[in-house]
């Protein structure tokens, strides 16, 4: 017998790992071999931004100031500030690592990206974002769980093996990911320490097949599994390192620079999930009047500096055409500041994509601000959340397209964020995902007419209110190619402000409505 120590929290176990004084807070485990071709080495980084980031602040739209200035003069980025990524958009002044990498082609940005039926609580919408579900179902699952069940639904007996001896994803961070929850067992472990503690291992026994046994059985075969992969990975960070100097007193750069380690260190893991919290900025999001300091300056330079630091690392290493990453936050916040200089809970927020094989540029278009924003007003959403993560599973895993739909319950709308790394200079035509549509009347009584042309296929016309509620569907069905004017009778609706989401194959818009 081996004296060892473990600590079970929940359903996982917690197995703390000390890296060279770094310590990798989570060993989550998924089965992701067989489900990406085998023969394939590409890896996907994951960085949730805990709390609600506020995107107005972070990817500013310069056409919108006028409107903007009134309603968050207390907070607002000085035009001249701005990194411009182009005459209308631009990166906050603290992001100078992303405004590079924008530059060099090696970022995406998803414009107001969100979900249906908005939940501005935290922790429904993480479960939401987490769980791929619509905000009225509630499914234990986690969309990378569900997809990973599918090809191992027996998991996790007889892992790690001789073929398959790495674990399959990776969390830094002491929570355990709910993204690699299957319908039966959770893929992942989370483990977290300042010391180096290993796992009991028992002399085999007999089982049997009561409830105790089985119960004896799954521990056996959980530590056994677990001292297994901690000695492949931190046999991996002994043999790798990392090429650059990372930012100092940076939560994040400290987690990134442990997958770059891991991943020179010859890991085969496809998955990584890192995170960066306190995003939450209900108050001093700007410090004393200076809207260039404050707490969200600070967490945004943190972010853009750590990415930018691991995929420096990365590409010196040689690894960057193999490595593409995505953030994402539960919400957005409101377009209003608050009295607190600071911003609330609100709706869609972009979302971006780094990477060597990433179609840089802008998807989507900027937020429309008015001239008259509600109080509870968010950004009106753009880009389902789901549709980044089927374009993602399908061309930087090959996932088939049947079978991301059943994964994620439902097609969704396809987006060429990635591109092939052996081709050179691809470019992405932004116009080609936005339909050119108009509002008429606008003011409107209770009728109106949204006109377009369509390209043919499925069509889906739908009302959202400004906290993001969906209030009804106009119409879902194929429409001929060609000019359409579709009535919108709104009769039924109170008088206020509304976003009108038109949907077609690749393409959408939404547009603002004021009903009288």
């Amino acid at each position: 017998m081996k004296r060892r120590t473990f600590i079970q929290t929940g359903s996982l176990i917690t197995l703390p790992i000390l890296l060279r004084g770094m310590e990798v807070s989570a060993i989550s485990r998924s089965s992701l071999m067989d489900i990406i071709d085998p023969d394939s080495d590409k890896i996907l980084i994951l960085v949730q931004l805990n709390g609600g980031n506020d995107g107005l602040n972070t990817f500013i739209p310069i056409d919108q100031y006028t409107n903007l200035s009134k309603v968050r003069s207390s907070i607002m980025i000085p035009e001249s500030s701005v990194l411009k990524a182009n005459d209308t958009i631009g990166f906050h002044p603290a992001m100078t690592g992303f405004k590079g990498l924008y530059d060099e082609g090696k970022m995406a940005v998803v414009q107001g990206v969100s979900y249906p039926n908005q939940n501005r609580s935290h922790f429904r919408s993480t479960d939401i974002w987490s769980s791929a579900s619509d905000a009225e179902d509630y499914v234990s699952s986690g969309w990378l769980g569900r997809y990973l069940d599918v090809n191992y639904p027996g998991f996790p007996e007889d892992y790690p093996n001789d073929e398959n001896p790495d674990p399959f994803a990776i969390t830094i961070g002491s929570i355990l990911s709910e993204t690699c929850q299957g319908p039966s067992s959770n893929f992942s472990y989370a483990v977290s320490s300042s010391n180096i503690y290993y796992l009991n291992e028992t002399e085999e026994g007999i089982v049997d097949s009561t409830c105790y046994g089985m119960e004896l059985q799954f521990v056996r075969n959980t530590v056994k599994q677990s001292n297994q992969y901690s000695t492949v990975v931190t046999t991996a960070f002994d043999i790798g390192g990392n090429t650059v100097t990372y930012p100092e007193d940076n939560r994040l750069a400290a987690q990134l620079k442990i997958v770059a380690n891991l991943i020179s260190g010859g890991l085969k893991t496809k998955i990584y999930i890192t995170n960066l919290g306190g995003f939450d900025t209900h108050a001093n999001q700007v410090v004393g009047g200076d809207t260039l300091i404050g707490e969200h300056s600070l967490l945004l330079q943190e972010l853009s500096d750590a990415i930018t630091a691991f995929q420096h690392d990365i590409d010196q290493a040689g690894f960057g055409e193999k490595v593409v990453g995505m953030t994402f936050s539960e919400f957005g916040r409101r377009i209003k500041a608050n009295d607190s200089f600071g911003t609330d809970h609100g709706t869609a927020a972009p979302l971006f994509v780094f990477g060597n094989c990433v179609n840089s540029g802008v998807f989507g278009e900027n937020a429309q601000i008015s001239d008259n924003v509600d109080d509870q007003e968010g950004v009106a959403l753009q880009n389902d959340f789901r549709s980044v993560y089927a374009s993602i599973l399908m061309d930087w895993f090959g996932a088939d397209k049947s079978q991301v739909e059943d994964i994620l319950f439902k097609e969704f709308q396809y987006i060429p964020l990635l591109k092939n790394c052996s081709t050179t200079n691809a470019t992405q035509d932004n116009l080609s995902l936005i339909i050119d549509a108009t509002l008429s009347p606008n003011p409107s009584a209770g009728l109106s007419q949204l006109s377009f042309t369509s390209e043919g296929g499925l069509t889906s016309i739908e009302i959202y209110n400004v906290a993001g509620a969906r209030m009804k569907t106009i119409m879902n069905r194929r429409l001929t190619k060609g000019d359409h004017t579709i009535p919108l009778e709104l009769f039924d609706l109170s008088s206020g402000q509304y976003f009108v989401r038109l949907e077609e194959g690749r393409r959408n818009k939404t547009l603002k409505l004021v009903l009288l």
